[in-house]
């Protein structure tokens, strides 16, 4: 009787302890700034580890970060760390105690200096962010791999310093996964605030795949349950759902947007987050530019129009695939070989079998992106591979003409 007496009364002293431990346990969850629906894409590891690992390596994840002397690949050496405008006018990349800097002279005098706060993308280039208060400001210099070197950001005029270009939210739509605009109180719309907190680098698996905490919760209680249940599965969604949810952020920068994309999950309509007759429903292809336009220049190809292609057929997002042309162009030949499909009639060597893209992909001149380099004053068109599969005879006589000088 008295080992029963005291049982109880050591189940009712647990109980104290059990309600602290379960509330320490529920704080202790990750809150994801998006609201309960969503888990946060490190919870993804748990049961994707190799697909995760993998995913981190690619140009979507890595698309925006901390800028650190890690993550900014531009030189501060100096003699590699200034850009002369050649009117007495001058950046300079700065390494200090507090962080890294671009420092604008005029005739030798600082007038400006912002520290590198963001990087924003990296594949081609880098180009970066800096906090005024809660806004964000585009950083005049950005960081070109192809050039090795500095030159003026997009969008900026050349020979000018000038920190003041503005980010809006549609610039971290498409580069970013999350964050929150601090309410306005006037009327007249002006430059966003932003919360700091609340930016989720890079775009994670929740941006892609929709909130997965119900997901979560069910196969962490279910671990032998193979079937995927609470979230939206890429096979199920039809060509045109495929391609919208790609096209949130590859469909070009033309269109305006009356509802935030940060809430577009797989399976909606992108129609359904825009102004409508803002501009014409239909594009000319002169119109698409290689920059942010694959859905558009994609949609254009007569491989596309031709097939039931889209953009995952050639495209593993969960893979860092960049470069490898060798294994594009095996796509290409899983439909264009002699038994299914027309061929390419200029396989002469190892070279042309194994690069179809350099030919029928070739990299354009964007219009939209202008740069200057330290030994031209004028601006030249920066080149991007284009996604509108076709014929370039001039890409074709290039390739000819080099396996020519090797023979």
């Amino acid at each position: 009787m008295k080992s029963k007496k005291a049982l109880f009364i050591f189940l009712i002293a647990l109980l104290p302890i059990a309600a602290c431990l379960t509330q320490c346990l529920y704080q202790s969850k990750a809150v994801d700034v998006r609201g309960p629906a969503y888990a946060g894409s490190v919870s993804c590891m748990q049961c994707h580890k190799d697909v995760y690992s993998s995913y981190l390596q690619t140009a979507h994840f890595q698309t925006s970060r901390p800028a650190t002397a890690q993550s900014v690949h531009g030189s501060f050496a100096t003699g590699a760390n200034s850009f002369d405008f050649g009117t007495g006018q001058k950046m300079v990349m700065e390494k200090r105690d507090s962080g890294l800097y671009q420092t604008g002279y005029v005739n030798n005098q600082q007038v400006e200096s912002e520290r590198f706060d963001i990087v924003i993308g990296g594949v081609k280039a880098e180009t970066y962010l800096y906090w005024k208060g809660d806004k964000l400001f585009e950083l005049p210099m950005s960081y070109f791999k192809n050039l090795h070197g500095w030159t003026n950001s997009p969008g900026y005029a050349k020979g000018i310093i000038n920190f003041d270009r503005p980010i809006v939210t549609r610039c971290l739509e498409c580069h970013s996964s999350y964050i929150s605009e601090v309410p306005q109180q006037s009327a007249i719309r002006q430059q966003p605030e932003f919360d700091k907190n609340s930016l989720i680098y890079g775009i994670d698996c929740e941006r892609c795949h929709g909130p997965a905490s119900e997901h979560v919760e069910f196969h962490l209680a279910n671990p032998t349950e193979k079937k995927a249940h609470f979230m939206v599965s890429y096979k199920s969604l039809t060509r045109d759902q495929k391609l919208n949810t790609c096209a949130v952020c590859h469909s070009g920068n033309r269109e305006k947007f009356e509802l935030s994309t940060f809430g577009f999950k797989p399976g909606d309509t992108l129609d359904n987050f825009k102004v409508h007759d803002y501009f014409p429903k239909k594009q000319n292809l002169a119109d698409l530019d290689v920059h942010g336009n694959q859905n558009g220049l994609l949609s254009a190809s007569k491989c596309f129009l031709m097939s039931n292609m889209d953009c995952q057929t050639c495209h593993n997002t969960h893979d860092n695939d960049r470069g490898n042309v060798a294994m594009y162009s095996q796509k290409c030949m899983n439909c264009h070989n002699t038994v299914n499909h027309n061929t390419c009639t200029m396989k002469q060597s190892a070279a042309m079998k194994n690069n179809c893209i350099d030919c029928h992909m070739p990299a354009q001149a964007s219009g939209a992106i202008m740069v200057q380099t330290a030994t031209e004053r004028n601006t030249t068109p920066y080149a991007v591979r284009t996604h509108r599969i076709a014929v370039y005879p001039e890409e074709s006589k290039k390739i000819m003409d080099f396996l020519k000088n090797i023979k």
